[in-house]
């Protein structure tokens, strides 16, 4: 059941926090193992190229964007609110600048209270795009970003596997539930010619924006950004974006 508590007054503050971001991606997906992270963090990397842009990792349980961009040193400013430090281009933020490689035993309010005083220290500032990569699933957390951040709209991630696809099924009906903007779905480590993900985007209405294969190279690049865009699953995903930024 989603917590937050519309008269909590630091819903006033976290409007303020985010007047200045334009767009606002929420990158999400049914289950783990999927991608999600590497799709949020890659592609934060793309556009922070030409354009102001922050990543949120909001997955406590299994922080993953630090890993991707190499970063494991260092914390942000605080100043009358937390500044993100800026990561190859992107402003950054992540619960392991606190926790550390540590688990973080939050449950129920715990993680609504959580999000909501995370969105209301951090200071932004203005950017074109903020993405916030969320933990898998369907749980209090994508429900309480749907409600306390205003305008925010739906990437969703997924692969074509039958776990992966009976999971992708509950994320659209939640958020076609929720009346949430949903920009589209991304199939993910594509690797023959099915077309399990189109035919259930088309059912469900929603945008097929496109597949990219299984890249072997981006095991072996992860930590390394600047050679992470230089994969064709980066440069595939940058096709992508083009579809959900004009």
């Amino acid at each position: 059941m989603n917590k937050v508590n519309n008269n909590d007054p630091r819903f006033s503050i976290i409007n303020k926090r985010l007047e200045k971001i334009n767009r606002i991606i929420v990158v999400l997906s049914g289950k783990g193992g999927v991608g999600k992270s590497l799709i949020a963090t890659i592609s934060s990397l793309i556009l922070s190229k030409k354009s102001k842009v922050g990543l949120l990792d909001l997955d406590f349980q299994n922080p993953s964007c630090h890993t991707i961009l190499g970063f494991f040193n260092g914390k942000p400013i605080e100043n009358k609110g937390v500044i993100p430090p800026i990561v190859h281009g992107i402003k950054f933020m992540s619960i392991v600048y606190y926790s550390g490689e540590k688990p973080i035993p939050l449950r129920g309010g715990e993680i609504t209270d959580t999000i909501i005083e995370i969105f209301t220290i951090v200071k932004w500032n203005s950017l074109n795009y903020l993405f916030i990569d969320m933990p898998p699933g369907i749980g209090d957390e994508v429900l309480d970003i749907i409600k306390l951040v205003k305008n925010c709209e739906i990437l969703i991630v997924t692969t074509s596997s039958k776990l992966a696809i009976e999971t992708f099924k509950k994320v659209i009906e939640m958020l076609k539930i929720s009346n949430v903007k949903i920009l589209g779905v991304i199939e993910n480590m594509k690797r023959g010619r099915e077309k399990n993900v189109i035919k259930l985007a088309e059912k469900y209405g929603i945008r097929y924006l496109g597949y990219l294969q299984f890249d072997y190279k981006i095991e072996k690049y992860l930590s390394n950004p600047s050679k992470l865009l230089k994969t064709n699953f980066s440069k595939k995903l940058e096709k992508i974006l083009l579809k959900i930024i004009q």
